[in-house]
């Protein structure tokens, strides 16, 4: 268990690949799951082409063409928090709007966070499985990016999702939670502040590049 404001990587991996590295701090870590806050202003790196575009600035089939970077960015977005659960296959975020009012919850789909820790420095890697849920503070929510899924799909040599049920499953189970109320869906951290101490993170800590962990 980590202590809180302990700094901590979010990487996302695409099949072999670090894709993205978001440095956050640690609210809490405990038997509910792993809570982080990601500072509007924080350093954090993208994948991108050599002429400087995204995943999503092109077709999937010319993206896995190209040969690719990862580069410094900077969180330009409102303050986040990113809540992962034990034992499953997504996490969920809360948006803020720009005054630093919970917006919305996001339900980000992804294979298994794997923790791991080097001593001084600890973070989880994750799959990102590309579909995911956009859930309004009344609970009434909606799919999001299905015809990226689609289309990446159509590309399995290339695709790191492999499974589209079982992606759809842990959707459908999410769904039951959000139209229950349930945690953590229930209110819970909604009024979230962070300790104000917790400047953005604009040195990348040593090691932020460290290899994937192996996925069995």
């Amino acid at each position: 268990m980590l202590a809180p404001g302990t700094v901590f990587l979010y990487r996302n991996i695409d099949g072999p690949r670090l894709a993205s590295v978001r440095p956050c701090r640690v609210v809490s870590d405990d038997e509910r799951g792993l809570l982080l806050w990601l500072t509007r202003g924080t350093t954090v790196i993208v994948e991108e082409t050599l002429d400087g575009r995204g995943i999503r600035d092109m077709p999937f089939t010319e993206w896995v063409t190209q040969p690719v970077r990862v580069v410094p960015s900077v969180w330009q977005g409102p303050g986040l928090l990113k809540f992962i659960p034990p034992g499953a296959d997504h996490s969920v975020w809360f948006f803020q709007d720009e005054q630093e009012h919970f917006k919305f919850w996001y339900v980000n789909l992804e294979e298994r966070a794997l923790r791991w820790d080097d001593g001084e420095l600890a973070g989880v890697d994750v799959i990102d499985q590309d579909l995911d849920i956009v859930v309004r503070p009344d609970r009434t929510w909606e799919w999001k990016d299905e015809d990226e899924l689609a289309e990446r799909l159509a590309v399995p040599d290339h695709y790191w999702v492999h499974d589209e049920d079982a992606l759809r499953a842990e959707g459908l189970r999410v769904i039951k939670q959000i139209e229950a109320g349930d945690f953590p869906f229930d209110g819970t951290w909604t009024d979230f502040e962070p300790d104000p101490s917790w400047q953005a993170i604009t040195d990348l800590p040593t090691g932020w590049d460290r290899p994937p962990v192996p996925r069995l």
